[in-house]
């Protein structure tokens, strides 16, 4: 059994999958660049103190599964990654002198016995897109989570 006399220290752990797309799809980043912009984005985390699972995704949107660092809120941690991911995108390649990611983002609680399942899922983002689009699985995610939208209320 493990004693603490004194909870002198915050001890968290959240782990947290986000999702977000590029604002306009003619915007996307060239296949041969998505390498280089997940280790980028994994860089970012560890930046502020996030400890990074997984980066991946496709040409239009990003899922990163890492721990929420534990002196940064949600909004911040994710307006941080976007903005320095945004800016240094640009700086990959002239044509991408337009690049911007979406203002919304998804963001989805994991469990440790999740997380698992949710790096895999990651990993296999190209193989998984060859069934759903960006938008299809955003929803689907929205669906599973139990999450309504201004889109899903109008269909029901």
């Amino acid at each position: 059994m493990i004693r603490n006399k004194a909870m002198g220290h915050s001890f968290i752990n959240v782990n947290v999958h986000v999702i977000f797309h590029t604002k306009q799809h003619s915007c996307t980043i060239k296949e041969e660049h998505l390498h280089r912009v997940f280790q980028y984005i994994a860089g970012a985390v560890r930046a502020i103190s996030g400890h990074v699972y997984a980066v991946g995704g496709r040409p239009d949107h990003i899922h990163i599964l890492s721990t929420l660092p534990t002196t940064t809120c949600l909004s911040d941690f994710v307006r941080n990654i976007k903005a320095n991911s945004s800016k240094w995108i640009k700086s990959v390649d002239t044509e991408y002198k337009d690049f911007a990611w979406q203002e919304g983002y998804g963001a989805f609680s994991v469990s440790e016995s999740g997380k698992k399942s949710v790096i895999d899922y990651i990993a296999n983002q190209k193989i998984h897109h060859r069934k759903y689009t960006a938008q299809e699985e955003f929803q689907l995610f929205l669906e599973k989570h139990r999450m309504r939208t201004d889109e899903t209320d109008a269909n029901s």
